[in-house]
């Protein structure tokens, strides 16, 4: 897991990466909006802390390519601005950010967020797992389809090379189903009656 600091403050990209880092959460640093964007397309974190007010490209901005790539939609953004009318704040989450702070932010508060953003991106790669887990489990699935050539009297299913198989047996060879044998109350009067005329 590493984070993206996207602040021209040096002291405050300083203070968020030590904040950050008692998290165990590696940083890279940008000091400007379009070094933010080229780090994100080169190394693709999971979290992004973004100051709004950047040169070259502004964390709003920055938020919304984040947002329009397919590859890099996932992550979690948190901006980071000392705007905090109710205004700016809905500005800043239409433009993609996941979570606001308000500068001068208070450690704690940021730790919480930022542990926040973590178990949202746990429970997502959870979850992506579990889906191609769901994918890989289909893909294996056994189907049956198509036209079955089947004896009307012994009910056999007739295979390749005019090879004929009980119905069960093929029927389990296509798919996870499993059999237990018994008789129905028809046939086992059938039967009964079968084995009276015998003797």
């Amino acid at each position: 897991m590493h984070a993206l600091i996207a602040d021209d403050d040096v002291v405050n990209a300083t203070v968020l990466e030590a904040a950050l880092g008692r998290l165990g959460v590696e940083t890279l640093i940008a000091y400007d909006g379009a070094d933010a964007w080229d780090t994100v397309r080169r190394t693709g974190p999971s979290l992004a802390v973004v100051d709004w007010m950047m040169p070259k490209l502004d964390g709003l901005e920055l938020c919304r390519r984040i947002r329009e790539a397919p590859e890099h939609a996932h992550m979690y953004v948190i901006l980071l601005t000392g705007r905090q009318e109710q205004d700016d704040v809905v500005e800043g989450l239409h433009a993609g950010a996941d979570d606001y702070l308000v500068k001068p932010f208070d450690a704690r508060e940021l730790g919480a967020r930022v542990r926040t953003g973590l178990r949202i991106l746990s429970l997502q790669r959870q979850l992506k797992e579990q889906i191609e887990a769901l994918r890989r489990t289909l893909a294996n699935v056994k189907h049956l389809k198509g036209l079955l050539p089947i004896c009307s009297y012994c009910k056999r299913i007739r295979k390749d090379q005019d090879y004929w198989q009980q119905l069960e047996g093929y029927i389990s060879e296509h798919s996870d189903a499993q059999f237990s044998h018994g008789i129905c109350p028809g046939c086992l009067h059938q039967a009964t009656n079968e084995l009276d005329r015998a003797r």
